[in-house]
């Protein structure tokens, strides 16, 4: 990744999620003497960087920075003995205390 490159996406990294034109993006990410030298001066790094799925367009011709998804975390058993005996055992051990549940009081 070059420094054209890094610099259209730090700025894009900052506006999390929203979608930014070319133009926009020329006069921000690059500074005001870049952009009055050449104001088409991001074209070829964004489609370098849509080749690599880095960003992503809309049809207006928008850019935004792809963020990666989140997956959730595996369940995971303590140890394949226990799994085995709670699976054998046929009871339902889910959350211990449902959210609308209230907690029992505690026996003295």
């Amino acid at each position: 990744m070059d420094s054209e490159e890094r610099d259209i996406c730090s700025f894009l990294d900052a506006l999390a999620g929203q979608f930014v034109s070319a133009r926009e993006i020329a006069r921000r990410a690059g500074g005001k003497w870049r952009f009055q030298e050449d104001p088409n001066w991001p074209a070829p790094a964004l489609l370098r960087l849509i080749d690599s799925g880095t960003v992503k367009s809309d049809t207006a011709g928008r850019y935004s920075l792809v963020r990666p998804s989140k997956k959730p975390a595996p369940r995971r058993w303590v140890s394949p003995q226990i799994r085995k005996i709670l699976e054998q055992s046929g009871k339902d051990f889910g959350p211990a205390v449902a959210p609308d549940e209230p907690e029992e009081p505690k026996k003295p």
